[in-house]
């Protein structure tokens, strides 16, 4: 019987791969021989878009056009051009987002400059399950401020909207939790939180690149995002902020540095904002880390995200189905939402040997990730993962579980990163 499933899962995710729309996607990315990967949620896959790029960049731009290149090269504009790649893949209004340093210090600007638009609030609403980074930033933020701001946790979604009252300036959440994949509703929640006088900021993290998003359309009034995930930049690739074009004349943000100077190469004494959202540039742009991310954009022209929605959908929905089919009885348990249109494209499980399966599978060539205290995550880039990846990742957890080889003591020494 077993067999007979088996037989009937491979069959359709063969069917499914020869439909997929998006398959021609899948030769753009270096994908290594005998490796399943499934963590593009934590680390993309390089380009080879990416790899020529960032050649050019070294050998010719840096190693023979050296200074002149900021003009030449325009790497000067760079956090404005991939800005405006990034733009049309979430949603954001023309001028409205920029690519620059990591998703911690973006949001400590924007968060800044929202508890600053709402001068007379001092509760900051997000999730205990929100990513810590997020957590962390804002506590470190409101404790800076010292003017009795404060982060107020619901234990759970249905929590928040109880939670948002006339003391809340700020509504800060993750549309995808990192842990399971849940997907917040971000019109509903941005709505909630201005009716009662908030602003909405949105952290991307885990939805850019892998789900259409829409911040203008959904009423978002800030945002942050990761560039090294779903939008495949590279390893600490430049993050992006976003900042509705209603903010942008007021928006303050803390961190006033020198690119984000009305004129950075005036030299002026005294610091004069740029207009609109390139004030909340900071410092000199890292060309590398942004070279990197905009040749890996290039691999999402011509797609359409409702198009990728589906496949990640429909690849998500495979992956439980065939998880279930081939490891029943062996512990594992659904984290993430069963139903798709509830989550992002990442599927989780929990299992009491997590971390020691997930070591085994990514020793079998199946690389996911662990998260604590007992979660198994696997990411689905529409891009470039197959119904084929699903079903043998399928099979080999199968396998690992019936023998009991993750159990063996190689796979529980815990790694630094995990």
């Amino acid at each position: 019987m077993q067999n007979a499933r088996l037989a009937d899962l491979r069959a359709r995710a063969a069917e499914a791969d020869r439909a997929d729309p998006l398959r021609t996607a899948r030769p753009l990315f270096h994908l290594p021989d005998s490796v399943i990967y499934l963590d593009g949620n934590s680390l993309g896959c390089l380009t080879y878009a990416t790899r020529e790029r960032l050649r050019a960049v070294i050998d010719e731009e840096w190693g023979e056009g050296l200074i002149s290149s900021w003009n030449e090269a325009g790497w000067v504009d760079l956090p404005a051009r991939v800005g405006a790649r990034i733009a049309k893949l979430v949603g954001a209004e023309e001028g409205a987002l920029v690519a620059c340093d990591s998703t911690s210090v973006n949001l400590f600007k924007v968060l800044a400059a929202a508890l600053a638009l709402r001068p007379g609030r001092r509760v900051i609403v997000s999730e205990r399950s929100n990513f810590p980074t997020d957590l962390y930033m804002a506590e470190g933020l409101a404790a800076l401020l010292g003017q009795g701001h404060e982060l107020c946790l619901a234990d759970s979604a249905e929590e928040i909207p109880a939670l948002v009252d006339g003391d809340t300036a700020v509504l800060m959440l993750t549309q995808v939790n990192y842990r399971t994949g849940a997907l917040h509703d971000m019109a509903a929640l941005s709505k909630l939180a201005q009716d009662r006088g908030a602003l909405a900021l949105w952290d991307l993290a885990h939805s850019a690149g892998a789900l259409p998003v829409d911040l203008a359309g959904d009423g978002a009034d800030f945002a942050i995002g990761c560039g090294y995930k779903y939008l495949n930049g590279g390893p600490g690739a430049p993050a992006f902020l976003y900042v509705a074009p209603r903010h942008q004349d007021a928006a303050r943000q803390p961190l006033s540095g020198w690119f984000g100077h009305a004129a950075p190469f005036a030299f002026e004494t005294g610091y004069t904002p740029a207009r609109g959202v390139s004030r909340f540039l900071t410092g000199t742009p890292a060309i590398l880390g942004l070279s990197s991310l905009d040749a890996a954009l290039g691999a999402f022209e011509g797609i359409e995200m409702a198009a990728l929605r589906a496949k990640s959908m429909a690849l998500t929905d495979f992956f439980v189905e065939a998880v279930e089919t081939l490891c029943e009885g062996h512990g594992l348990t659904l984290a993430s939402p069963r139903e798709a249109s509830r989550r992002g494209s990442q599927i989780s499980f929990h299992h009491a040997k997590a971390y020691g399966l997930c070591q085994a599978l990514i020793a079998a060539g199946v690389v996911g990730d662990f998260r604590a205290p007992d979660i198994l995550r696997f990411g689905f880039a529409p891009l470039y993962n197959s119904f084929a990846d699903a079903i043998g990742a399928a099979e080999i957890m199968a396998a690992l579980l019936a023998s009991g080889r993750h159990e063996d003591e190689a796979f529980q020494r815990r790694n630094t990163v995990t």
